[in-house]
């Protein structure tokens, strides 16, 4: 999923007729905030939506920061952009009441490198580069970790930082950058963990890869990705069917068409995700005691 350069909403130019950055949007018509708004599979999500007598429309970020603050602001109605860690990281830190409603899909999380083809072939000292937003950096590092490429000082956790690494056990060295520079760093270090959404746009190819998660192992639960709402529109049955609609027939072949089979789609009820971004926002806040 994720992120970061400047403050921006992107205005994209669809033929349905998606609502433009500060353009006027009709007051029936329910906005969603997204971050790959660009795609194919959201005309077909669109359309389904129109069929069932809801109009929706999107604005598309490229700054992952700034989709949370627009849903608080009541810019939007609903995002879909963000897992579980990501959204109850943000709660806890800007004490908000952001909810997921409805689970779309898992997205592994995936180390490139154009110089090497295996880890094994990464040399002794050699550089990786990871996003440096907090709930990205942390399960980048626990990609490395599975991969043998770096050992922590603590017991592995959805929240180690670079603090944690053992440096003189390690085989590499870790690098942060923004989370949309990953990518563009491939050419000059031996690897670097990429988001979804930026290795798309960078169009990598899965013939880069070198070493990933698993999204079946239950301790991927934190890395559901969902759709988001207010907590006052948490039971609201329109959000709710649409967040429903994503798991449509329609749509998921729509997905996959757009992002291949770089997904695992989940099924779970909105109690159980609501459950787990509580937890996750506890264990959140008494790290920051």
């Amino acid at each position: 999923m994720k992120r970061f350069a400047l403050a921006l909403v992107v205005p994209i130019a669809l033929a349905s007729g998606v609502a433009a950055c500060g353009s006027s949007s009709s007051s029936d018509a329910v906005t969603i905030g997204v971050t790959d708004g660009a795609q194919a599979f959201w005309q077909v999500y669109k359309g389904l939506a129109k069929d069932q007598g809801i109009d929706v429309e999107l604005k598309n970020f490229s700054d992952y920061k700034q989709p949370n603050a627009a849903l608080n602001d009541g810019d939007l109605n609903i995002n879909e952009y963000q897992h579980l860690l990501f959204l109850a990281d943000y709660n806890a830190k800007n004490n908000t009441k952001l909810v997921p409603i409805g689970a779309t899909a898992i997205y592994p999380l995936p180390l490139y490198s154009k110089k090497h083809k295996s880890v094994a072939e990464i040399p002794q000292g050699g550089t990786i580069v990871v996003p440096d937003d907090p709930t990205n950096l942390s399960r980048a590092l626990l990609v490395l970790y599975s991969a043998g490429l770096v050992k922590f000082k603590v017991e592995q956790n959805p929240f180690v930082t670079p603090a944690d690494i053992d440096t003189a056990a390690s085989k590499v060295t870790v690098k942060t950058v923004d989370a949309n520079q990953t990518a563009l760093s491939l050419d000059s270090v031996d690897g670097a963990v990429v988001n979804n959404d930026p290795a798309e746009n960078a169009k990598l190819g899965k013939n880069l890869i070198i070493a990933k998660d698993d999204p079946a192992n239950p301790a991927s639960e934190p890395y559901i990705n969902a759709f988001v709402v207010r907590e006052a529109d948490k039971d609201n049955p329109k959000y709710l069917q649409l967040a429903k609609l994503y798991q449509d027939q329609k749509v998921v072949e729509a997905l996959r068409k757009d992002k291949g089979d770089t997904f695992i789609l989940i099924q779970k009820p909105a109690n159980e995700l609501q459950q787990i971004t509580v937890k996750l926002q506890e264990q959140v806040k008494a790290r920051g005691k």
